[in-house]
């Protein structure tokens, strides 16, 4: 469908290495192409495309929303499903992929996945951390983890990532962040590191003298500034493998791109996006709420052209009113469909409750709407759908249109804004451009820009 995508393998990976990525939030595909996503949990998914050698497969498992407890447990469960479905053990590098600013089970998932890989007699020798996204700006330089906020680089435990309430903390040195997330059961003197000047002037042969070092699950921080500088450390790690031993990774999305043996970015325009016959004209663009830069984004779309807002409002599915008024919204969408692009978003109004228990009731029950409303209209057929925002992106793919397994078509900036065509789902979805548009990301025009070149993209099939 997408001949361009013949030409991302490159020779840094070992032809038969196969490469399972966890993803903790839906967003981690921004610097690949030509690879598959499960968006369900089956082990199976990942197992099935995982069965040919040299290949590659996300599974979405949301982990940055669960406790820890859940978060290890689903790490080993879809692990251990693969590979007792038969995945070889031999050759298979696990990435946990996770936010560039440091946030999430950092030391938790890796250890359950090393865990698992044991428990199949595979004992793990070393843990990457490599927490660079560059296209975000977002790098590592003497072990101190940076991130560019209005244009200016700032240690990343200065930023306002730090003070995350469920994952914050205070060192910007990833070694003493190592020991300060571990509680201590780490040290940092214990974590190796691969500096710049180990990468590109010792080269390969330094890289492979400091990992081949590494033993009984050592953290080794990795230091990027450029692809290149993962492009050499990934090839070392290829190398390695090959020869008998067992690395896994922590990291951002950029470093994905080189372990998957891929180059440069593949940036989509309308002639990249086939659009399957027998759908509407106009798409659908589906946002958790309307405000911020979303409300910004939603604004242009307007100037630019028709765009049917239907708003969910948020009292009304929270009592008696819930299914009617989910049955008069999804007619909406259904009958703005044929003549208009639309959105569908939650109303502004705000349902306060002083339990925190019962705010997170409410929170799911009206996630739960925007997902049930894309459900009821899919068999419309819409052209192509944008979801914005990470967690919405994930529910209405999984639980909205029904989609088991998409594939990464490329972006619609270079490490930005991910294009997916359906591969498993209901007939009326397959196929289907669906976009995942991270809910900070790009200026005014973003969205507007991707809805044009949708649309460009529906007119020329």
């Amino acid at each position: 469908m997408f001949p361009w995508k013949k030409d991302l393998v490159t020779e840094t990976v070992a032809p038969a290495r196969r490469l399972l990525i966890l993803d903790d939030d839906p967003t981690g595909s921004q610097c690949v192409a030509g690879i598959d996503v499960a968006f369900d949990e089956d082990p199976s998914v990942p197992a099935e495309v995982l069965a040919e050698a040299g290949s590659a497969c996300f599974v979405l498992t949301n982990t940055r929303a669960l406790g820890e407890a859940e978060a290890v447990a689903l790490n080993r469960r879809i692990v251990g499903g693969v590979l007792e479905a038969g995945v070889p053990v031999d050759g298979l590098h696990v990435v946990s992929r996770s936010d560039s600013t440091l946030r999430g089970h950092v030391i938790a998932e890796p250890l359950a996945i090393a865990d698992e890989l044991a428990a199949h007699g595979r004992e793990v020798d070393a843990i990457l951390l490599c927490p660079a996204m560059l296209e975000a700006g977002r790098f590592t330089e003497g072990d101190i983890h940076y991130a560019t906020v209005d244009g200016t680089a700032v240690e990343v435990a200065r930023t306002d990532f730090a003070r995350d309430a469920t994952f914050g903390f205070t060192s910007s040195d990833l070694r003493d962040f190592l020991a300060e997330r571990s509680g201590g059961a780490l040290a940092a003197e214990d974590v190796l590191s691969l500096s710049l000047t180990d990468i590109r002037e010792g080269g390969p042969e330094r890289v492979r003298e400091i990992l081949g070092s590494a033993r009984d699950r050592r953290w080794v921080v990795v230091n990027a500034t450029e692809y290149s500088d993962m492009e050499v450390v990934a090839g070392v790690v290829a190398e390695l493998e090959a020869a008998g031993r067992t690395l896994l990774t922590r990291c951002a999305p950029s470093f994905v791109r080189p372990l998957a043996g891929q180059s440069g970015a593949h940036v989509v325009g309308p002639a990249d996006i086939p659009v399957p016959a027998g759908r509407q004209e106009h798409g659908l663009v589906v946002v958790g709420s309307h405000v911020g830069l979303t409300t910004t984004q939603l604004q242009v779309v307007q100037e630019r052209g028709a765009l049917r807002e239907i708003e969910i409002d948020v009292p009304s599915v929270l009592d008696e009113r819930r299914e009617e008024h989910l049955a008069a919204l999804a007619a909406a969408v259904r009958d703005a469909l044929t003549s208009t692009d639309c959105v569908i978003y939650t109303s502004r109004e705000l349902v306060r409750t002083q339990d925190p228990a019962e705010s997170l009731a409410i929170a799911r029950s009206v996630s739960d709407a925007v997902v049930e409303v894309v459900r009821r209209v899919r068999t419309a057929r819409p052209a192509w759908v944008v979801a914005k925002g990470g967690i919405t992106s994930h529910e209405v793919a999984a639980n909205g249109l029904g989609i088991r397994r998409a594939r990464v078509e490329g972006q619609f900036w270079a490490g930005q804004v991910s294009l997916f065509s359906a591969q498993e789902a209901p007939e009326e979805v397959l196929g289907m451009p669906y976009v995942v548009f991270p809910g900070n990301v790009g200026g005014a025009d973003a969205l507007a820009d991707v809805v044009d070149t949708l649309t460009a993209a529906v007119a020329a099939r």
